[in-house]
């Protein structure tokens, strides 16, 4: 399939994309069998496939996880969860859609959903607010945390944002407050808490459904205080930095399972997660299962003092 969307680093592969589609279009014609010249291409194309993404840099890792046709948390809970019920509204104000949440079943095993979620196009992302919420979306989030204590169910919390929205209005309306009782909720949440980060990790708006027992990363996916481009207009005023800020804010799969801020790194499909989303999806799902298996009978002041610990216990580093 040719790559009609590519980032910078995937160029060298665009124009080896087309010449087998080329080649693949006469063979099947009839015109000219290329069957051999189409192997040896592929071949070609796999290897330089593996020589990119073995070496990608964080900046690269970041345009991965923005890449417009990564999957999104529906996605991901189409294929992972089966019966799943979307419930809406904070109770208090208004349904945000850059927040869905529910419940639904892994198996045999009922569990409650957080997620956030981007939209596939413009319109939809309006709509959304682009997968940054409110803070009735963050209200909406604790509604279902309290109803997964209640009625005991693991609490599966998907992240994928840029940051909590910044406009005025979620000011007005408590953005600051929303987001730190979240984090005191969910510490303190009696009932076994699993965290992916699909995409973008982004400051205060991820760590607000993202307090959690274990966590995880998918591979390209991004983690971080603050985004590269507001980083380096910080630091340096200056938007071509934007390549030092990714470096120096640890933001990988990887620097953060050495710091450790996560538990363990999901891997993607050559290329990333929007490449296959099957094959993906079934990876995050065994990854799910294997780790409610561990809590089939949680004492959960154990796991709650755990929590605590894990937390305390996040790798510090120190200048000079």
């Amino acid at each position: 399939k040719v790559l009609y969307y590519s980032l910078d680093f995937e160029k060298p592969l665009v124009e080896l994309e087309r010449k087998l589609a080329e080649l693949k279009k006469i063979s099947e014609g009839g015109v000219l069998d290329s069957r051999d010249e189409v192997a040896a291409l592929q071949k070609k194309i796999e290897k330089k496939k593996k020589e990119i993404f073995s070496s990608l840099t964080p900046w690269q890792r970041c345009q991965i996880a923005r890449h417009p046709k990564r999957p999104t948390s529906l996605d991901y809970i189409d294929r992972i969860f089966d019966e799943f019920i979307e419930l809406h509204g904070d109770r208090l104000f208004r349904d945000d859609e850059a927040i869905v949440a529910g419940i639904g079943y892994i198996g045999k095993r009922r569990v409650a959903i957080v997620a956030q979620q981007k939209g596939r196009d413009m319109n939809e992302n309006i709509r959304r607010s682009f997968g940054s919420p409110h803070p009735e979306g963050y209200r909406k989030a604790q509604r279902i945390f309290r109803l997964a204590e209640k009625f005991k169910l693991p609490l599966i919390s998907f992240i994928d944002t840029q940051g909590a929205f910044p406009g005025l209005g979620a000011e007005e309306r408590g953005q600051g407050e929303a987001i730190a009782k979240n984090l005191e909720v969910m510490a303190l949440l009696r009932t076994p808490i699993i965290v992916m980060v699909l995409g973008e990790g982004g400051s205060g708006g991820a760590l607000a459904i993202g307090i959690g027992d274990c966590i995880y990363m998918l591979e390209n996916a991004i983690y971080s205080v603050i985004s590269p481009e507001g980083c380096a207009a910080i630091l340096w005023k200056d938007q071509q930095k934007v390549k030092d800020a990714a470096q120096y804010l640890k933001l990988t799969a990887e620097d953060l399972l050495k710091l450790k801020v996560i538990d363990g790194i999901i891997k993607e499909p050559l290329g990333g997660a929007h490449k296959d989303y099957d094959a993906t999806a079934l990876s995050v799902k065994k990854r799910i299962s294997s780790t409610l298996s561990k809590y089939a009978k949680p004492d959960m002041d154990k796991v709650i003092e755990k929590r605590y610990l894990k937390y305390r216990n996040i790798k510090y580093y120190s200048e000079g």
